[in-house]
């Protein structure tokens, strides 16, 4: 049977320990507000940390109006959230809790080489210590009871001693992450108990993931796993992405083709070819590229002129060949085409699981303007539970931090603090 326990006074309930729920939870502590924070696994911030390992990019320095495009068709939502909280009010929240940032060049927002993600989530889980948030870790969230309350189960004392507690929270907020990476706790499990209260979750599917190509054996065989730098990617007719890929024996990763799987997604939906065109010279003109091509002599083979003259090594001739088994002999005009666009046919993308983040969530329409459910009053909802997607490189975790400013903002205005 559920016991409630005896200290269950006016506080807010954040379900969920990642960037959007201990965000929301710092600023309501920092407001007055008594918090509790309730996370399944052992510790907070398990999804936050596993990013971090490659590459601790917090947010990007660009320009609000042009960073608020890259949430795509929620991006006037996005305009607010960002005003609310910028790239640069993250980075005076880092700078308080010790950790300097500085701008890359690529306009991304990095902590100082000496700051690594566990020395941040440290430093940040004693300042919520400090403002009396309570973290109770092991708590698992079971769903909804009655009008306002919660059922959780403490599974600290192992499956066991596990007891169910039924909670009467002041406000809930739900920040339950996404569907990828299930190890860190973000499954997607809580769809269901959503659906339930008839909230629409649009289902979900892997965003910033590797794209599945039905490579030859052969291909496999002699390309194996390499990367191909100083590229520029697009799907179909969509504008070129710069940047770096990475061959593998399933088919492409790396930060161009992640950002392009929206409309990988959505093309591969309609039944239609999803077809990446790779741009293995994307600083030459298409003109500049002909004349290096004219220069090839006969009996001179690719593969050697390929990379004494366009410095396109190993395994680039054999991309050609897979893509086009005769471009050892291809006129200058027609080489020069399939350099400029190496045509690669997606068949489809990595699993759910692991992709960086998902697409899909609790539907906006499904919100009031403080991302409060309409079915529920009282229970907000921030990060990655909600149906926005955004590409690599601090957009991400600036819209999971953003949501969850907002949230809390939501929260005292709802309860008149």
């Amino acid at each position: 049977m559920a016991e409630i326990p005896r200290d269950n006074a006016s506080f807010v309930a954040v379900v969920g320990g990642g960037p959007a729920g201990l965000l929301a939870a710092q600023r309501l502590a920092e407001a007055g507000c008594r918090v509790r924070v309730y996370e399944a696994q052992a510790t907070v911030g398990r999804k936050f940390l596993v990013a971090g390992h490659g590459g601790f990019n917090l947010s990007n320095a660009e320009e609000l109006s042009r960073f608020a495009s890259r949430y795509g068709p929620e991006e006037p939502r996005f305009r607010d959230l960002l005003h609310h909280f910028s790239p640069a009010e993250l980075q005076a929240w880092a700078t308080g809790l010790g950790i300097e940032t500085f701008v890359g060049t690529s306009g991304r927002i990095f902590p100082v080489a000496a700051h690594k993600p566990a020395e941040l989530l440290r430093a940040w889980v004693a300042r919520l210590n400090d403002l009396g948030v309570e973290i109770l870790t092991r708590h698992r969230w079971l769903g909804f009871a009655g009008a306002s309350g919660l059922r959780v189960r403490d599974e600290r004392g192992g499956p066991e001693a596990a007891r169910e507690l039924v909670l009467q929270p002041a406000a809930t907020i739900l920040a339950l992450g996404g569907a990828s990476w299930a190890k860190t706790g973000s499954d997607g499990a809580w769809a269901p108990l959503l659906e339930q209260l008839g909230v629409a979750v649009t289902p979900f599917a892997p965003s910033n993931c590797g794209a599945e190509v039905a490579w030859s054996a052969f291909f496999k065989e002699k390309a194996g796993r390499a990367p191909l730098k100083n590229i520029a990617l697009r799907v179909n007719n969509d504008p070129a992405l710069r940047g770096e890929i990475m061959l593998t024996e399933y088919g492409l990763e790396g930060t161009p083709v992640y950002a392009s799987t929206p409309q990988l997604r959505a093309t591969l939906a309609t039944g239609g070819p999803a077809i990446l065109h790779l741009n293995l010279k994307p600083d030459l003109t298409p003109d500049a590229l002909l004349t290096k091509l004219r220069q090839r002599r006969p009996g001179t083979s690719l593969p050697d002129f390929l990379r004494k003259t366009l410095h396109l090594g190993p395994p680039v001739p054999t991309l050609l060949r897979e893509v086009q088994p005769n471009a050892a002999t291809l006129n200058p005009e027609a080489l020069a085409a399939l350099l400029l666009a190496v045509p690669i046919a997606v068949a489809g993308l990595r699993p759910l699981d692991e992709a960086i983040s998902t697409a899909g969530g609790v539907a906006f329409a499904a919100l009031d303007e403080h991302l409060m459910l309409r079915q529920r009053p009282g229970t907000f909802v921030a990060g990655e539970m909600l149906d926005w997607e955004a590409p690599t490189g601090g957009y991400l975790l600036q819209g999971c931090f953003s949501t969850g400013a907002w949230v809390a903002k939501g929260v005292l205005a709802w309860r008149g603090y």
